[in-house]
């Protein structure tokens, strides 16, 4: 029986599309220094050499734009989303090397510096993207093992019962601990919280600490009480360390997003703006 393998989308068809990103690179450095060995001055934007490297650029731009557009419609085979995203990455990395030789190393304070920039800004948040679907979905595996968000969802929920029944020995002072910590945790938070994990402030911690600091009970079923319920805080601090771990892994995830599409946006701004401007002058 013939094993079948998966294969990324960084690897589809042994390269297919890296190899054909790196045969144009190597073909417009080519034709490019052939052709400014043979001009009296350097190719700018406005030499013919310019101009095809800008068109070709500016199409792939635009082409590269729509695989939001793409990602809504499913298909297989040569067109199928996984060869999308393959000639995504690989053409939108060549544009380094096209829309430097377009710019002919020229650069100022100006539009077409401005479209140059983003255009960078857009492929380095890009090339972040493709770090994070490399790394962290295993990272996302190792964290939780076999536990399933809902099981940590429903871990924390169980535990705050059990405090709850646990607490109900208790003077108000440790009932009132108990309640901290069932009704204040914060589990997720904003973006840049889940994103930095930043946790310092959590109830379930504080409620911990102060549960720790109350005095010695003389009642042996308090104190009993007191035990189980510290416990069961320890318990939670786990189980919320790795809820949290996950959700930070999954901010990392998604989060390049945040730089990416909306530079996008700025980019095809900025390079209409640019286009219209090369031709009002011309």
């Amino acid at each position: 029986m013939r094993q079948r393998t998966h294969e990324g989308f960084l690897r589809h068809k042994h390269f297919r599309f890296a190899q054909i990103a790196t045969a144009l690179c190597v073909a417009a450095v080519g034709v490019y220094f052939f052709t400014a060995a043979r001009m009296s001055e350097p190719p700018s934007g406005g030499s013919w050499i310019g101009y095809v490297l800008g068109t070709m650029s500016a199409g792939l731009i635009v082409w590269l734009s729509c695989l939001g557009i793409r990602k809504r419609v499913i298909t297989a085979g040569h067109y199928s989303l996984k060869a999308w995203v393959s000639a995504h990455v690989y053409l939108g990395l060549s544009l380094i090397v096209l829309a430097t030789l377009h710019t002919g190393f020229q650069f100022g304070w100006n539009v077409h510096t401005l479209a140059y920039g983003l255009m960078m800004l857009v492929i380095a948040s890009g090339a972040m993207g493709i770090w994070a679907y490399a790394t962290l979905p295993q990272r996302l595996h190792g964290n939780r093992g076999e536990t399933t968000r809902k099981q940590m969802l429903e871990g924390i929920e169980s535990l705050d019962r059990q405090m709850h029944d646990v607490a109900q020995p208790l003077d108000r002072a440790g009932a009132e601990i108990a309640r901290f910590s069932i009704d204040k945790t914060e589990l997720g938070g904003g973006f840049w919280k889940r994103l930095t994990n930043s946790y310092g402030d959590c109830a379930n911690k504080r409620a911990l600490a102060r549960l720790r600091a109350l005095p010695h009970s003389a009642s042996a079923k308090q104190a009993e009480a007191i035990t189980k319920l510290e416990s069961l805080m320890q318990q939670k601090a786990e189980v919320l360390g790795l809820a949290r771990r996950q959700m930070q892994i999954t901010a990392l995830l998604e989060g390049w997003l945040f730089v990416h599409i909306p530079a996008t946006f700025a980019l095809l701004a900025a390079l209409t703006a640019h286009i219209v401007s090369v031709f009002a002058y011309w």
